[in-house]
């Protein structure tokens, strides 16, 4: 499977959107200790056979801690050199909705030998998740598509479609996700993640933590401070605890405009097979070209969801190629084939329930993190003002999700991420991410203050630390989780491999 097809199935499958500082108004009575646990060889094609599988139990919700308990699951590969081992590294997965339970077979299996030697790594899957206790909300197939899950405007603006897929999944979710789906939250997965390190036998615990992923673990470093050992936060999110969810999708646009040039500059590049275009100025007017003309003739895509090459469908596909590089090819390909009137084979898409179990968990996170307006008005004027200043991402980052119908109020309010705590936090950030724009790590970076060193690198794509950011910055972050030596201030890593003072 090419790296786009792999990225267009993950972010289906990952939906994807006053403050609480007090340390844990977070549960009504005091928490008995978790048993230790009952590790088991894991199941699964792929898996490293030095994997290792168990279920941590904890409170579904923890205002009633002896009440109902739900399972996480909970991986393991350890350290591969005892006496050098140092603790545990958690391996954070983004989404909402992504499963992490593989982690320590794959992305962990990337980290330097001393890394791999200090730590054992750890995974798990967020509550509702995967090989947790599971939620579901039982979609209809055509709502899971990634053009519908973003909440693209229909050709004219108009997002009348949009309030209606909005209440017919929140409808979906009220009918048949039970209560659980009303207790999945970022605050949660932070509780949970402690139970999990509590199991663990660890004072403390490290971090990996992606995308959504730093979220969770800067929530999780200011309910938990001093539980926190080596904290790497990769690919950030805007902590604005005023918006929460809404605020990452918003920050697609800016994301999408950071990007978007480094695509056309490689799609007019002399000598590539792929070319579209003789300069790079030539590259945007040409894609929103095609996609105008796609919204008023789609091109039929047998086994593709929905089973059309739209505007929106190539608008999402443009999103989810900025995110590495690497699929560039795939885009530019389909943009050739759509001028002639045809499409390339659909790309796979995970199995439905999959797909439904990992939509039902972002949903319920995006939702229940913050309240989202409820009327079309407040999303209307957000709409126009952003197709007219960001015409590739065509409106839909302020455009309404089926938050703006859901069935339930949030429980809590979000935490407002502080500098109180210890300085042992630090953030890896590619300049151009479509995703998770460098305006709002900086945001983050802002918030810590001093718990917090920032490493800036030169490249593009979404997550940064051995995947698409550069050498200086992967030797950066390496060096700070094997010995705890930070920069000793913000750092910017260029394409030439060298750092320097941010």
């Amino acid at each position: 499977m090419t790296k786009i097809k792999r990225n267009a199935a993950l972010l289906a499958a990952s939906a994807a959107v006053l403050s609480l500082t007090a340390p844990l108004a977070a549960t009504a009575a005091p928490l008995s200790a978790p048993p230790s646990l009952d590790w088991k060889q894991c199941e699964g094609k792929g898996v490293d056979p030095r994997q290792q599988c168990a279920t941590v139990e904890v409170p579904m919700d923890y205002a009633d801690p002896k009440g109902k308990q739900i399972g996480i699951a909970v991986s393991r590969i350890p350290s591969e050199n005892p006496e050098a081992r140092r603790g545990a590294l958690l391996l954070i997965p983004g989404g909402p909705g992504g499963s992490g339970i593989d982690n320590p077979s794959g992305k962990g299996q990337k980290l330097p030998q001393a890394v791999r030697d200090a730590y054992d790594l750890i995974g798990f899957d967020p509550r509702g998740l995967g090989r947790s206790t599971r939620a579901d909300c039982g979609f209809e197939h055509a709502d899971l598509a990634t053009s519908r899950l973003r909440p693209w405007p229909a050709a004219d603006g108009s997002i009348a479609g949009n309030m209606a897929t909005a209440q017919r999944m929140s409808d979906a979710c009220a009918r048949n996700g039970g209560d659980l789906v009303r207790h999945i939250s970022t605050v949660n997965e932070a509780r949970d993640i402690d139970r999990v390190r509590a199991a663990l036998g660890e004072r403390k615990v490290s971090a990996w933590a992606v995308s959504y992923g730093t979220y969770v673990g800067a929530v999780y470093g200011q309910l938990f401070p001093h539980r926190t050992d080596r904290v790497v936060l990769d690919s950030n999110d805007d902590p604005d605890h005023t918006t929460v969810s809404r605020g990452w999708i918003g920050a697609h646009e800016r994301g999408v405009e950071d990007t978007f040039p480094e695509f056309a500059k490689w799609a007019s590049a002399p000598g590539n097979p792929d070319r579209l275009a003789r300069t790079a100025a030539e590259v945007r007017p040409l894609f929103l070209r095609l996609a105008a003309e796609l919204d008023r003739e789609p091109i039929a895509w047998p086994g593709a969801n929905p089973a059309e090459l739209n505007g929106n469908v190539l608008r999402q596909t443009l999103l989810n190629t900025l995110y590495d590089p690497d699929a560039f090819p795939d885009l530019a390909k389909l943009i050739l084939a759509a001028q002639k009137g045809t499409v390339p084979p659909a790309p796979p898409a995970p199995p439905e329930s999959v797909l439904q179990n990992a939509v039902a968990v972002g949903s319920a996170v995006l939702c229940n993190d913050i309240e989202w307006p409820r009327s079309a008005a407040a999303y209307e004027k957000g709409v126009a003002e952003s197709r007219a200043a960001y015409p590739l991402t065509a409106g839909m980052p302020r455009n309404a999700l089926l938050c703006a119908a859901w069935p339930h109020r949030p429980k809590e309010a979000p935490v407002r991420i502080t500098d109180r705590g210890p300085s042992n936090i630090l953030l890896v950030q590619n300049e151009r991410d479509p995703a998770t724009p460098l305006s709002g790590a900086l945001k983050l970076r802002d918030a810590l203050g001093k718990r917090a060193t920032m490493v800036t690198v030169d490249s593009t794509g979404h997550d940064a630390y051995l995947a698409n950011g550069n050498a200086c910055g992967d030797r950066t972050v390496s060096h700070y989780l094997a010995t705890g030596e930070r920069p000793g201030r913000d750092t910017y890593c260029d394409m030439g491999g060298t750092s320097g003072v941010g």
